[in-house]
């Protein structure tokens, strides 16, 4: 048990972690980063079993958000709500999601209980080292293959950890996806395990008018025969069944019956919940943050908090670190859309479409003219293929740029990619006179704001968010990620 593991060596131990914070504070000053990585980094190379040690003095116990997308803003939601509760938990909130990112929370700890948004391939170590109170599990899809492998490779490890949890555990899963869902069945009885909660959306007005090329989740996990599927929301996440073994989506117990898409104004929803329903208003956009919303909600009713008192913090909560995050540069906007697979770059691109439409009916209503997208959207997209990316940028070829043809006013694309970036959405349809191509990013950058006639849509892969937030911090227009 954890608690077992923290009690040898205290005073060696103790000597470990003061000088890994010592380390942490050096870092931080000397403004070259690595304050959300290295303290934990000596600290877990000194003591291996840090993470256990220092999470055994969480008297409240830990909680674990993990998914290919949306983790981190998640994992924001949940800590939104408990810190308007009163219950501010140690949290890992720059991001650092790996063993290492966790270690160095744990070190800063001031908190009765644990919030660690954690890395897929990541989750079985830190969940055995943390015998957490309650695993939260939002999605799997296709990302970085050079890395995690096939989804079905990380489901199983997923499974075995899940399995390996204590008993009293609880679960907080999305029905919606069958990698997910079936995380949370009983084998011996089939029946959902106990402790086990399930969100999932059941507005049918949301569904996708047919599956995305980036349809992930095709086989039914107990018999690998193809699911069939009655509607799709987001990639293979949806209503779904094995005609073969029966296997079909549990009832969520928390469901979204009634949703209401803003652009980037944000959205609203009514969701059903144990005992009855509650109205949510969230400031970010798309149907991905409401799905984020729904695992955050789950996770808060289990952690025992009032629904409605949920609702409330969801509305008055701050979008992440890259996360819909708007930043004024000079007199222009700029709304920050990270991207880092198909999925989740479907999930941006389908917001900007529906933006671009917002707008231009807005036009039209004014002009009495027909509504037809204008051309009006500038971005700036910068992809990367730095290790944290994944090496493979083929994934491009698989999001569904061709959505936003004819919504484009000026791309500008960046990054160390840039010329594949501007090839993808040539054949996407967007005219060739409209794109730019700048790798540099703080070069890009300025030219894309200095040329925007509007807002500027900047939609960076992972390490490209972590270069454009150290330009715009050094410059003054941003905190450091981990401030």
């Amino acid at each position: 048990m954890a608690g077992g593991r923290a009690g040898r060596g205290g005073a060696a131990f103790g000597a470990k972690r003061a000088l890994a914070r010592a380390i942490g504070a050096a870092s931080r000053r000397s403004g070259r980063g690595g304050g959300t990585t290295l303290p934990g980094r000596v600290l877990l190379r000194l003591e291996p079993e840090a993470i256990a040690r220092l999470g055994a003095s969480l008297t409240g116990g830990s909680t674990i958000v993990s998914a290919t997308n949306g983790k981190t803003t998640t994992a924001g939601m949940i800590a939104a709500i408990l810190t308007a509760e009163g219950r501010p938990p140690v949290h890992n909130r720059a991001g650092s999601n790996m063993t290492w990112g966790v270690a160095t929370a744990l070190l800063e700890q001031r908190g009765a209980e644990g919030l660690f948004e954690v890395d897929e391939a990541w989750l079985p170590r830190v969940a055995q080292q943390l015998e957490p109170r309650l695993i939260v599990l939002g999605n799997l899809f296709r990302d970085q293959l050079d890395r995690y492998g096939e989804m079905e490779a990380l489901a199983e490890e997923w499974a075995k950890a899940v399995a390996a949890a204590p008993t009293g555990t609880g679960l907080a899963l999305n029905a919606d996806d069958p990698l997910i869902a079936d995380l949370g069945r009983d084998p011996d009885t089939e029946r959902p395990r106990e402790g086990t909660l399930y969100f999932g959306i059941e507005d049918h007005s949301q569904a996708l008018p047919e599956l995305q090329h980036a349809f992930d989740a095709k086989h039914c996990r107990r018999c690998g025969h193809p699911y069939a599927y009655e509607v799709a929301f987001v990639g293979h996440l949806g209503h779904y069944s094995c005609p073969n073994c029966g296997a079909q989506r549990p009832r969520p117990d928390v469901a979204a019956t009634r949703i209401e898409l803003r652009g980037m104004e944000g959205s609203a929803a009514t969701v059903r919940v144990p005992g009855g329903e509650i109205e949510v208003e969230l400031p970010l956009p798309g149907l991905y943050n409401v799905y984020n919303a729904l695992a955050a909600i789950a996770a808060a009713i289990v952690l025992g908090v009032d629904a409605e008192r949920v609702a409330a913090a969801l509305r008055d909560m701050r979008a992440a670190f890259g996360r819909v995050e708007t930043i004024p540069i000079g007199d222009r906007e700029v709304s920050i859309l990270l991207i880092k697979n198909p999925a989740g770059a479907n999930e941006v691109l389908r917001t900007l479409r529906l933006e671009a439409t917002r707008s231009s009916s807005q036009k039209s209503a004014d002009s009495a003219e027909k509504c037809e997208l204008d051309g009006g959207i500038d971005l700036w997209i910068a992809l990367n293929d730095r290790i944290a990316d994944g090496r493979d940028v083929s994934w491009v070829w698989d999001a569904d740029f061709e959505v936003l043809t004819g919504a484009v006013r000026r791309v500008t694309c960046a990054g160390t990619r840039a010329p594949e970036m501007a090839l993808r959405l040539k054949y996407a349809g967007w005219p060739e006179d409209r794109i730019a191509v700048e790798p540099d990013i703080a070069a890009s950058l300025d030219a894309a704001v200095a040329a925007a006639q509007g807002r500027l849509f900047a939609l960076p892969t992972y390490t490209a968010l972590l270069e454009l937030r150290k330009l715009l911090a050094h410059r003054g227009l941003a905190k450091e990620f981990w401030q």
